[in-house]
């Protein structure tokens, strides 16, 4: 395992961290057996950085994460783990509340990362006023270090204004090789700052394994909705794919592994979270670290990732609903 710093912090983690989303009913895996498989095999291929949430299964995932992690018999400096808060708890009473509830959870006395989950949209609460209440959970030492996860660069700017003593380490965006939006601003403003982005869905949900066939796509998760499995998206996914078993054929590896390499060699400061629902998936992310894409290889999927376009209008219906 390769392992990088985290922005600012002089923590070190892994160049792949293991995301906890799955550990939720939207993906299915509620059993703990299965879980504590999926978080042990990640700690025996050296990865030492969790993400979870306070809303993945409201607190599911984060007993899931904790539990395990106390079983396994990690010690508390040989992991460093991330949660987050949304946006409707950012009310400072809820903040201080939230945070009690999510450290029981995973029974720590503190967490290494808290990052809002996204901004207050529906509740409008003052940007300093949520800002200084999560600061001071780090004066109290209950959180080590600030995130934000899904702000725009303008709001980012805010946010860190109005801090007093501390900063933003860690931005978590939507990254991958579908979807490179992230690049337009974010990555750029996190390299001149010498922040960590945590790059969550970085295999695309799943569409760039190879595992989904374009016309046999069902799924009875999260992804049932997913505009990146509609057919009028997938189709031209599915070229991208073909690509990186191509390429992956050079190397030995599977296409996870090659969209997970072009992740890290594109920029210093990106470490992707997948996450994963059986052991020997863990394995197969582990793998896209300790080589690299040559340059031809890595131009290649450049150039036929930037001839994608994702419509998120997919689902829009286009004629009346019968009444």
């Amino acid at each position: 395992m390769e392992y990088i710093s985290l922005g600012r912090t002089g923590l070190r983690v892994s160049r792949i961290g293991l995301g906890a989303w799955q550990f939720t009913e939207a993906w299915g895996l509620t059993d703990y057996r299965a879980a504590k498989a999926v978080i042990e095999r990640a700690i025996t291929n050296g990865v030492n950085f969790f993400d979870t949430a306070m809303l993945y299964g409201l607190g599911m995932s984060e007993v899931f994460l904790g539990r395990a992690l106390r079983e396994i018999g990690v010690k508390r400096d040989e992991v460093v783990v991330s949660t987050k808060i949304p946006g409707e708890f950012l009310n400072p009473s809820d903040i201080y509340k939230s945070i009690e509830k999510s450290l029981a959870n995973l029974g720590l006395s503190y967490v290494d990362i808290l990052l809002a989950h996204w901004p207050p949209c529906w509740h409008n609460f003052p940007t300093c006023e949520y800002a200084r209440a999560l600061e001071k959970l780090v004066e109290l030492g209950k959180v080590s270090y600030l995130g934000l996860s899904d702000y725009p660069v303008e709001l980012v700017e805010s946010f860190r204004q109005c801090l007093a003593r501390h900063d933003v380490h860690v931005l978590q965006l939507r990254y991958n090789l579908v979807e490179r939006h992230a690049e337009k601003q974010h990555i750029p403003y996190a390299e001149k700052n010498n922040m960590t982005v945590q790059a969550w869905s970085p295999i695309a949900k799943g569409a760039l394994t190879g595992k989904y066939e374009p016309g046999s796509l069902r799924f009875e998760d999260i992804r049932s909705r997913e505009p990146l499995f509609h057919p009028d998206n997938y189709s031209k996914v599915w070229r991208l794919v073909e690509l990186l078993r191509e390429i992956g054929s050079k190397y030995g590896k599977k296409p996870v592994q090659v969209a997970l390499n072009w992740l890290i060699m594109s920029s210093p400061v990106v470490v992707p979270i997948p996450g994963a629902k059986r052991p020997e998936q863990v394995d197969e992310l582990v793998g896209a670290t300790g080589w690299r894409l040559s340059y031809s290889d890595w131009r290649l999927l450049e150039e036929e990732s930037r001839r994608i376009e994702i419509s998120y209008s997919v689902f829009y219906r286009e004629k009346e609903v019968a009444i």
